[in-house]
């Protein structure tokens, strides 16, 4: 029986070929480093792996802890789960087997244990290209990546027109 959280392509993929796996929290930028990796694989002869992390949180208070409900985490998987079979069956015709994963846990970590699951030639992350307080506040899984790497990290800013540009700052 297939893993339910496995979609693999039906193209076969050779031992050597190469493996470029691609973190997804669903947003664009992460779309544009799938797209892109696609690419890559496309012109190695190699596959996409791509990765979501669900990290279940859990906020603490001096007087204990809030911790989400099993139909909760349940839901937020159901729906990871959607998110990703959907990404994999919009690239179907695109010549490169693509396969989904679902994960949950610290996105650093377990986007590092994949990879060398998986024995990715190379991860594909997309940024959001976030600079001071905004970086501060919100941190960045991907620099947190790239620094604790072990083998080649590709970055894939979102693409933004000139106009969006100026609405944002």
């Amino acid at each position: 029986m297939q893993n339910p959280s496995t979609t693999p392509s039906q193209q076969p993929v050779s031992p050597k070929s190469k493996t470029f796996l691609v973190p997804t929290d669903f947003s664009e930028p992460a779309a544009e480093a799938l797209d892109h990796a696609i690419g890559l694989a496309r012109e190695s002869g190699g596959h996409a792996v791509v990765l979501h992390v669900s990290e279940i949180p859990v906020i603490g208070f001096p007087e204990g802890a809030l911790i989400p409900t099993a139909e909760l985490v349940g839901r937020i998987t159901n729906e990871a789960q959607q998110a990703l079979d959907q990404l994999v069956e919009q690239r179907k015709g695109c010549g490169v087997p693509v396969e989904a994963l679902l994960k949950s846990g610290d996105p650093r970590d377990v986007i590092h244990a994949v990879a060398d699951d998986v024995d990715a030639s190379m991860i594909v992350m997309g940024t959001h290209g976030r600079r001071g307080i905004a970086r501060t506040l919100l941190g960045s899984v991907t620099e947190s990546v790239i620094r604790s790497a072990t083998r080649p990290v590709l970055t894939v800013r979102e693409h933004r027109t000139a106009e969006q540009t100026s609405q944002t700052g």
